[in-house]
């Protein structure tokens, strides 16, 4: 279910995003009239391939995945955006449909900015256009990261790169614990895995005295050890 509402007030929602940080009140103000609060329940469909896109989206609290659907029902998970993420931009500037679907993973709240405001913020304002660019660029960027990950490392390579990113600033060595943020079967496919093969891999680690495991709670008992065991920094 989809609720469009303004319960939070949303020029000050704006305001917190740094993607918006270069915005004056007055512009602040103009981009607030063109943007609708979402409220979505688990499970809620966004929207489906080939629907129109009229804007982007802002995730402020929950999560969403970003998918790929076959024919036959099968899914791939290709990003999963938490607070303060969005999506949708680049098609926006395309002015074409949907290639992608997207659903949330939990309860959760977003922001939708009309494309209309969006293009004549950029048009007047430069810092704006550059820090649009610069959302792109990451997104661009964390897409090659993904498919040199797809196509060079193993499954094992990929869960383990995924652990240590996961782990807390400065926390290089030594133990650290994480929570899945998303289930076991989601993460699966963003990794381009099964979720059997997932559960395989966190046995195989487990055995070998790298992690410690209790349902979405994974301890990595050795960081350095574990990247030495699968050859990933």
């Amino acid at each position: 279910m989809i609720c469009i509402m303004s319960r939070y007030d949303t020029p000050t929602l704006l305001r917190q995003l740094p993607l918006f940080s270069a915005l004056s009140e007055e512009e602040i103000q103009r981009v607030s009239a063109a943007t609708a609060q979402l409220r979505v329940s688990s499970g809620a469909r966004l929207f489906s391939r080939g629907d129109p896109c009229n804007g982007f989206h802002v995730v402020i609290k929950g999560r969403v995945k970003l998918l790929l659907e076959t024919s036959d029902g099968a899914e791939k998970v290709m990003e999963i955006c938490g607070p303060g993420q969005s999506f949708g931009e680049a098609v926006m500037f395309l002015q074409k449909p949907y290639f992608f679907a997207a659903e949330a993973l939990e309860a959760s709240l977003l922001l939708h900015i009309g494309r209309g405001a969006v293009m004549n913020e950029i048009d007047n304002n430069p810092e704006f256009a550059r820090q649009m660019l610069a959302a792109l660029s990451k997104r661009l960027h964390q897409l090659v990261c993904d498919l040199e990950a797809f196509t060079l490392r193993d499954g094992t390579q990929r869960v383990a790169a995924y652990l240590l990113q996961e782990r807390g600033e400065g926390e290089r060595s030594g133990s650290f614990e994480i929570r899945l943020p998303v289930s076991k079967g989601v993460l699966a496919s963003k990794l381009n895995i099964t979720r059997e093969h997932f559960s395989r891999i966190l046995n195989e680690l487990s055995n070998a005295g790298l992690v410690h495991v209790q349902g979405p709670v994974i301890r990595v008992l050795d960081a350095v050890k574990l990247r030495q065991h699968v050859g990933v920094g």
